[in-house]
């Protein structure tokens, strides 16, 4: 009689043999015969059925002693997330997981377990629950874990940039080029030259050559595009929502104490489900880092057959749409707060000035790139007379100088590791940021799947409720409980389908 083990083998085993784009990291293939492991993508010859071992993660697959394939290369695969309201042991191997796949937590990371011993503590648990709970849930520890994540960054680094190899090893998190050699060697039985094979040219000028980031169909980049492009700021974004869908913006990046900044590219390629990055050389120190930025600003990693498992019967048109986030979570916020209550239009006008008298210039080989959206440092220093004078009224003046004093006190943290139940209550603890924003915030900055904007008129009449208020809005709030925990993916269907995204909600803030 089959398992359910063998069964979801086999199951795998068929997706492995369409090389359906849907099920791209969602699980790897170890091949017993060569030692290899792939994605189910891959497009080398089928291995047979009794020569497979199926894999949720690529560092069990190594764990096992494979090696990745150097075709499909498995560190091109969109990262797995699982998303759990129930069971406490999966919420917090998830949280783990997307820390340690975050490269600016690596640095120095291999050294002692220090790093695993700062996530145990900032999960609230101890170092040995930590492991006893990854080797329950995943076979491996966190680690080993963190050591392929490094590994496979490398990895494409060598593949993608002629980097120096000892540029490679620090920025993929390695201390010293010793101890990243001994790691491969280890690891892949090869040295980081021989993994290398031919570094690819460069010209200079940025002109390296492009970084492949893959993704899950279905995906409406054109309707993404089309968002950010409603929003860009002229200097420091470019996004182009028709053929060739594209994006180009300013970055700035800071790692290990130091600041980066450039600009980078990003071209959608629809049919091979296929984004090509390409970045300046003075990003590429940080390239991993950028990597994950441009993952979390596309929803890269979204997993759509969960997704609209919960939603598709609500929102039939909306399969492809994905959650925007955003390069930083800083920017996000300000510009977050200064459309409150105004259009679209109006908050992108705000947005140009503050720019304008805060952001610094940069030169770059595209003209319409050549500013840097104002730091946390600059905002919390200026006058709140010269926000007025730029037509940011009190309320707004003092929210975000106080949100930029947070964020460089480090009382608030902006990206996808912070706890969203305490970053959206102090979000509101400052003046002039409500639940609307703070739940915005979260959606596009912390890359919370569940966020809901309360009081938006646009989900008020999604779900077929009558009225306005406090009654209308606690109504809402009951009803959606039958999108979660998808409800940041609900909010953008019904904006999508309910209203003209450039016409502000009633007595809500444009999202």
């Amino acid at each position: 009689m089959d398992t359910p083990e063998s069964t979801d083998d086999d199951a795998r085993y068929r997706a492995l043999c369409s090389h359906d784009a849907r099920f791209d990291g969602r699980f790897f293939t170890a091949v017993t015969s060569t030692g290899i492991y792939c994605r189910p993508v891959c497009r080398v010859r089928t291995p047979r059925r009794e020569n497979c071992r199926f894999f949720e993660h690529a560092a069990q697959a190594e764990q096992a002693g494979f090696r990745p394939c150097l075709r499909c290369r498995p560190e091109l695969a969109p990262l797995q997330r699982h998303w759990s309201t129930e069971d406490a042991r999966n919420i917090l191997v998830q949280q783990a997981t997307q820390w340690l796949d975050n490269p600016q937590n690596w640095p120095g990371a291999i050294e002692g377990g220090a790093t695993v011993a700062r996530l145990a503590s900032r999960l609230g648990v101890s170092d040995r629950h930590l492991r006893r709970i990854f080797e329950d849930r995943l076979g491996v520890s966190p680690l080993q874990y963190l050591l392929t994540r490094k590994l496979l960054a490398a990895k494409q680094m060598l593949a993608d940039t002629a980097l120096p190899i000892s540029q490679i090893a620090l920025a993929s998190g390695f201390a010293s080029l010793r101890r990243f050699n001994a790691a491969f060697g280890d690891h892949y039985s090869l040295s980081p030259s021989q993994m290398r094979r031919q570094p690819p040219s460069t010209t200079g000028h940025g002109d390296s050559t492009p970084v492949q980031l893959f993704w899950r169909p279905p995906f409406d980049a054109a309707a993404l595009l089309r968002f950010l492009a409603e929003r860009q700021l002229p200097g420091i974004e470019n996004a182009q929502p028709e053929a060739p869908l594209s994006l180009q913006r300013t970055a700035r990046v800071e790692s290990g104490g130091s600041m980066h900044t450039g600009w980078f590219s990003a071209r959608f390629d629809l049919d091979a489900h296929r984004l090509w990055l390409q970045v300046s050389d003075s990003l590429l120190p940080v390239l991993p880092a950028v990597i994950w930025r441009v993952r979390a600003l596309f929803d890269l990693d979204a997993h759509p057959q969960a997704i609209n498992s919960v939603l598709h019967a609500d929102f039939p048109e909306g399969d492809g749409l994905r959650v925007p986030g955003c390069f930083d979570g800083f920017e996000l916020a300000v510009r977050a707060i200064l459309g409150q209550q105004i259009t679209v239009a109006a908050a992108r006008t705000l947005a140009i000035r503050l720019t304008g008298r805060l952001g610094e210039t940069i030169t770059t080989p595209h003209p319409p790139l050549h500013r840097l959206f104002p730091t946390a440092q600059a905002l919390a220093s200026v006058s709140a007379n010269t926000l007025g004078e730029l037509g940011i009224v009190r309320q707004r003046q003092e929210a975000l100088i106080s949100l930029a004093r947070a964020v460089l006190e480090g009382s608030l943290v902006l990206n996808a590791h912070a706890d969203v139940r305490t970053t959206t209550q102090t979000l509101q603890a400052l003046p002039g940021i409500g639940p609307w924003t703070a739940q915005y915030i979260a959606m596009r900055a912390l890359r919370w799947p569940d966020a809901w904007p309360e009081g938006d008129a646009a989900l008020i009449k999604a779900l077929g409720i009558e009225g306005r208020g406090r009654a209308a809005t606690l109504e809402a709030g009951r009803q959606s409980t039958a999108w979660r925990p998808w409800r940041s993916y609900a909010a953008i269907r019904a904006w999508a389908g309910t209203f003209d995204l450039s016409i502000p909600t009633s007595g809500v803030p444009t999202p």
